[in-house]
């Protein structure tokens, strides 16, 4: 049986933490910045950890 192939797309887009978090980058920072304060854009900047129901989900497409 050949191995199963994780989903590239979801690869692209989530990394892993030493502990086994899911990380993602956060939303809103691709256009339309000059209206957004500085300590929203910092913010913004962050990665944010995958909430755990999704976290399940791509835990499964992940092949972890």
């Amino acid at each position: 049986m050949p191995k199963m192939k994780s989903n590239s797309a979801a690869r692209k887009r989530i990394r892993v933490t030493g502990k086994g978090k899911l990380m993602q980058a956060g939303s809103a920072m691709r256009h339309n910045l000059e209206h957004k304060s500085a300590r929203k854009r910092r913010a913004l900047k962050e990665d944010q950890v995958l909430a755990p129901a999704q976290a399940k989900k791509m835990k499964k497409l992940l092949g972890i």
